[in-house]
């Protein structure tokens, strides 16, 4: 097989893509062809040794992928070499091959794309996980969502859609919001041009979001949080900006409102029926239409250097996907 491998994480400088051996199967796995990979924001951090995790080196980033299963462990149920499956597995996506345990895969219907589907569990299981668990959004109500056009934030935006609620999707270019608008947002709002707090009170009539959906942090953090309405949720994602914010807590007691953490992966572990049952329902909305993911750029798994260098540059709306040749 080949391999994006990752000896020392000083960097995206420091991969190399070259031939390894085969991993080996191991109980309760399955091993899968990939097909196509996503780039996520952890597979930068992992790289950079910036993310929680540390995973011994080497080893082979890569999150979340789709492909083919050709070979499955004695005694594992509910898969056969030929399926087609996604999977977010944290590691090993970067490649041709991967062994991963069976309970992290995903079976894929014909329809689903290869390229739609490795971008497709992290970003929208994020998303509805935070929308629908953990803010329990309800139709009408009104969300912000910070980082709107990245691949989490055009997740959120049509999940929000589906669900019936009004979309006011914030972003760094009069690009991106551009695209929010072409995917259904009702208003946007650029924050590197226009005052974020005046712009919701204009947008709101004064009352503020519902609910804040913030991938973003750093100086965003404190002003959406003093415009959210009475009884708001502010969704706590992730910090792509950088920087990890305090806020003044007098700020949640004021407004009555909610700082929610979300953290999917950890969901997925300590309640998986309900993990499956909400991509149950995901994989419903997409053959239904009503979700598809955004594809920036879609590369070959050579160029990985390539789509890591539009990420740093806050380049991608949607997700850079990346192909194998054999695919």
């Amino acid at each position: 097989m080949k391999a994006w491998v990752c000896e020392n994480p000083v960097g995206v400088e420091a991969l190399q893509w070259r031939e390894e051996p085969a991993p080996a199967l191991g109980a309760g796995q399955i091993r899968v062809q990939i097909k196509a990979a996503s780039l996520n924001f952890p597979d930068l951090l992992i790289v950079q040794n910036k993310y929680q995790m540390k995973p011994p080196l080497p080893f082979v980033p890569g999150t979340e992928f789709s492909g083919v299963v050709t070979e499955v462990a004695e005694g594992v149920n509910g898969f056969a070499v030929g399926q087609r499956v996604a999977a977010f597995g944290g590691l090993g996506g970067f490649a041709t091959e991967v062994c991963i345990p069976a309970m992290l895969a995903m079976p894929l219907p014909d329809a689903f794309s290869f390229e739609d589907a490795a971008a497709f569990i992290c970003t929208y299981a994020t998303s509805h996980h935070a929308l629908m668990d953990r803010a329990a959004l309800q139709a009408g109500e009104t969300v912000l969502i910070l980082g709107a056009a990245g691949g989490v934030g055009t997740a959120a935006l049509q999940i929000a859609k589906a669900a019936g609620a009004r979309v006011i999707a914030a972003a760094g270019s009069d690009a991106k919001c551009n695209a929010c608008k072409s995917l259904g947002a009702d208003a946007t709002i650029n924050y590197a041009t226009q005052n974020l707090r005046d712009e919701l009170k204009t947008l709101t009539q004064g009352k503020g979001p519902d609910v804040v959906y913030d991938p973003v942090g750093g100086d965003l953090t404190e002003a959406a949080f003093r415009s959210i309405a009475w009884r708001g949720r502010y969704l706590v994602i992730g910090f792509a900006q950088g920087a990890i914010p305090a806020l003044p807590l007098n700020l949640a007691l004021l407004k009555g409102a909610s700082l929610v953490g979300v953290f999917w992966g950890e969901f997925a572990k300590r309640e998986p029926a309900r993990n499956a049952k909400m991509l149950g329902q995901l994989a419903g909305w997409y053959a239904e239409g009503k979700i598809k993911p955004v594809l920036d750029r879609v590369l070959l798994m050579e160029e990985l250097p390539a789509a890591f260098a539009r990420m740093a540059a806050r380049e991608v709306v949607g997700k850079v996907v990346l192909t194998n040749r054999e695919a």
